[in-house]
């Protein structure tokens, strides 16, 4: 059994810190009811430091409702993987809400502005994070370290977590460059105070996560090595594959040719010689996924008893149940929101919406045409996530808040990645590996090699990241990347708010910085046609 690292050191002294919505203060240092001198001072109070640095990723700053991280949201909304979740997969055929929250139609609709507040909530969440990564590899140097007098064991667990941070720093980096572009930048470098950050391209911010990434790998635990939730060189593999196989899509170098794909298909081996295997399917999403899951590279962990909030995946299970599903069936009888469900144009891609073919087609019911979008039942109702345990059982503290963990990169996904990367003319892998890695997947779906392809073509893997990956924050960059998220060349249900989907402008493809950033930093310059 794995044990949660945020629940070993305790969620209270996680809880501290204010988001800020003006990125001009994106160089402070978070805010916390103790003096940076008193948090810095013990060996105790950098692994408190580290676990706030893990713990922005699931924790707000009220418990439940109460007051916004981020003015116009609540406290739930502004919660990270929401966010993310809200950015990845509501404008895409994977996700359709049937709330009018500020905001939301929006993305469905795919006619966002600068204005958008779930946008404003997700960059800033992201700068939040870098922001305290920064403060803690700002304070645990060499020479800082070599002032406190710390016995060594201290020091090398203090060095690994501050590699740690710089890899959860560049991650940061990575959301903001994928979902914004070009965000501003600062490292613990820049000054602390009234210093306004400047603005970075998406080129410039490619090449400096790449370098981050390839830097910190030797400092980091060994694959299996570290607690779990704690990232390790695994993860750092995982990110550089994901990196490398958006590289012509982020202007990164290589912007063009096979050389990205090449350094996918290196990252991503590195990955599956660590020592990964894949489980049953529908554990990897439930309340007990922590144990004995040997898939999952790095989660975000959640504690339905510890991290109350109307985010992470207590939104996701949530808000697929109610309204005529049954909320105990998901493991939150005291919740279920009726909001968020799949289109029929997704639910085509498996031979059934149920498991006994694809055991990935985790479902409830039968596939509604939509004929309005505020009607929850209307579309696919999905199952895949639960706040039950693989016995059935309802998780404690189980009513409204999850326990279930989620997966940020797992074996799976780096299976795709090689596969995707060879048939785009990376060299150092082969086809046939490519084939055999995809038809893994299919096996464990299938039960058996009836769904096995014997031949694989980009369209194959597109299709196959949807049934393998879906809600799994992929799919907006998974179309992107294969210019299909914006075009006609594949349409769903309400794409661009018309009922039988349509085309809008190809720059949608990137979301704006967001308007009060725009107007509080002179440095920042807006994505085109925002």
């Amino acid at each position: 059994m794995k044990n949660k690292f945020l629940k070993i050191i305790g969620f209270g002294a996680l809880i501290g810190g204010i988001l800020t919505s003006c990125n001009k203060d994106l160089n402070q240092v978070p805010a916390n009811t103790a003096t940076l001198s008193a948090v810095y001072s013990t060996a105790l109070g950098y692994t408190e430091a580290a676990a706030k640095v893990y713990g922005s990723f699931a924790l707000t700053s009220s418990v439940g409702t109460g007051s916004s991280d981020v003015q116009g949201i609540d406290a739930g909304t502004s919660d990270f993987l929401r966010l993310l979740w809200n950015a990845e997969e509501l404008p895409t055929d994977e996700g359709v809400c049937a709330w009018n929250d500020p905001g939301v139609p929006d993305f469905h609709n795919m006619n966002w502005a600068s204005s958008n507040v779930i946008l404003l909530g997700l960059y800033t969440r992201s700068i939040y994070q870098i922001t305290v990564c920064n403060d803690f590899i700002r304070n645990s140097t060499p020479a800082v370290l070599a002032s406190k007098g710390f016995a060594a064991s201290d020091v090398a667990n203090i060095q690994l977590f501050r590699a740690e941070a710089r890899f959860l720093r560049a991650y940061q980096y990575w959301v903001l460059m994928n979902e914004f572009g070009n965000p501003p930048f600062i490292t613990e470098n820049d000054p602390v105070g009234s210093y306004i950050p400047p603005q970075i391209t998406s080129t410039k911010l490619f090449s400096y996560i790449e370098s981050e990434l390839l830097s910190c790998d030797s400092a980091m635990a060994a694959p299996h090595a570290n607690q779990y939730g704690r990232a390790d060189q695994a993860a750092a593999w995982a990110l550089l594959a994901r990196l490398y196989l958006n590289a012509s899509v982020y202007g990164g170098t290589p912007a063009n040719g096979a050389s990205g794909y090449t350094n996918a298909i290196t990252y991503s081996t590195k990955v599956i010689n660590a020592g990964y295997s894949l489980m049953d399917y529908k554990n990897l999403f439930l309340a007990d996924n922590n144990v004995n899951n040997n898939e999952v590279i790095l989660p975000i962990q959640y504690d339905g008893n510890n991290t109350q909030n109307y985010g992470g995946t207590t939104f996701i299970i949530n808000s697929s149940c109610g309204g005529g599903i049954s909320s105990a069936s998901y493991g939150v009888p005291s919740g279920g929101w009726a909001g968020n469900r799949a289109t029929t144009a997704f639910g085509n891609l498996f031979p059934t919406l149920d498991t006994t073919v694809d055991k990935r087609a985790i479902f409830y019911g039968t596939s509604t045409p939509i004929t309005s979008i505020s009607q929850f039942l209307q579309g696919v109702p999905v199952g895949k996530f639960k706040n039950i345990t693989s016995t059935g059982a309802t998780a404690s503290g189980g009513g409204t808040y999850a326990s279930t963990d989620f997966p940020l990169f797992r074996l799976g996904e780096q299976y795709l990645i090689y596969a995707e990367a060879v048939l785009r003319g990376g060299s150092g892998g082969s086809a046939a590996t490519a084939l055999s890695y995809v038809n893994l997947l299919r096996q464990r779906a299938y039960g058996n090699t009836k769904g096995n392809f014997t031949s694989i073509a980009l369209s194959d893997i597109l299709n196959e990241r949807a049934r393998e990956l879906w809600w799994e924050c992929t799919r907006r960059t998974d179309l992107i990347r294969f210019g299909e998220f914006t075009t006609s060349t594949y349409l769903w249900d309400w794409k661009g708010g018309v009922s039988s989907g349509t085309a809008v402008a190809s720059y949608y493809n990137i979301y704006p910085i967001p308007l009060s950033d725009i107007q509080a930093n002179p440095n920042l310059t807006q994505n085109p046609n925002y």
